[in-house]
């Protein structure tokens, strides 16, 4: 392990840790790109790239069968040795709090997953989409979770960004409804102080669609602090997860949301989504390669039915 370190620090380490990369979205019997190819892709000379898939190969990373005019393809491959000399390192990701059994139980299937691919994985928790949106463009993760509205929302402003993985439905949240002060009241109106949270681009898009055509005052109010202004007596009305309101059986004013738009919105914001930055193309190779997504969303569901502890 400590030999191939040094060489990694040579001049031509830089081409074998991007073709180790390369090679983590293969499996067997898939066909390489050819010497030529590679050094155009990596910007150096033939034998460089000679250099680095003898390295691969004297390592047992990866096994290469020529076959003539139809090309050089792999025959065997060893990810545990790729992701050391990729020199990847520990992969950062960061979701919603976990306030909910929904957030614990997506929280427990990521970390369970990683552990089971032996794979280093830090888990951070970020309040606000927008905010672990920004985090991901500043390099800070390698991959953010949000809800499919969200997501499209921002790729529609940003290019550099891409739905690496989409979840089934209910993966995010369970619904939304909206909670009003008024215990007569069963929907917004003209006149109502209604909260808006910038930092929640699910919670800005619902509510501005269920305000649609209505005279309303906007407050900004932080998500968490939402159920204290209603009580306060500072907000008529908020759009608010409805899994909270289920797990600890608040006593309040809950309606459906009724605006057509809203509810076709809503089917988008139950949806959990992985998003990444195109820069890093074999991220999203690398999670189809190595992670089991469908165990992800098992965990998911036993933390809720409480069949077994959340565990991040």
């Amino acid at each position: 392990m400590g030999d191939y370190r040094k060489k990694l620090m040579s001049k031509n380490g830089r081409t074998i840790v991007a073709l180790a990369k390369e090679m983590l979205s293969k499996k067997i019997g898939d066909r390489i790109l050819t010497v030529g190819a590679y050094a155009d892709q990596f910007e150096t000379g033939r034998g460089t790239v000679q250099t680095a898939i003898g390295f691969l190969k004297d390592e047992k990373a990866i096994s290469l069968e020529s076959r003539g005019h139809l090309g050089t393809f792999i025959t065997s491959i060893d990810y545990k040795k790729l992701w050391g000399i990729a020199d990847i390192g520990t992969i950062m990701a960061v979701m919603p709090l976990p306030y909910s059994k929904r957030y614990e139980g997506l929280a427990t299937g990521l970390y369970k997953t990683f552990d089971e691919a032996n794979i280093p994985f830090s888990l951070a928790f970020m309040r606000g989409a927008t905010k672990r949106i920004e985090a991901l463009n500043m390099g800070k993760y390698n991959f953010v979770i949000v809800s499919k509205l969200a997501a499209k929302l921002e790729i529609r402003k940003n290019n550099d960004i891409e739905i690496a993985y989409e979840f089934g439905e209910n993966s995010y949240v369970g619904n939304h409804v909206l909670i009003l002060k008024d215990k007569d009241k069963s929907e917004i109106e003209d006149g109502m102080r209604v909260a808006l949270d910038p930092a929640s681009t699910d919670q800005m898009i619902l509510t501005n669609y269920e305000c649609s055509q209505k005279e309303v005052e906007y407050v900004e109010v932080s998500y968490s602090q939402i159920l204290d202004k209603l009580a306060n007596d500072e907000i008529d009305a908020a759009i608010w997860n409805g899994d909270e309101i289920d797990e600890h059986k608040l006593g309040l004013n809950i309606r459906a949301l009724t605006n057509s738009k809203t509810q076709e919105a809503s089917k988008d914001d139950t949806i959990a989504v992985i998003l990444t930055n195109k820069k890093y193309n074999e991220f999203k190779d690398f999670i189809k390669q190595f992670l089991d997504m469908q165990n992800i969303e098992d965990l998911q569901q036993q933390v809720m039915s409480k069949e077994i502890i959340p565990m991040y």
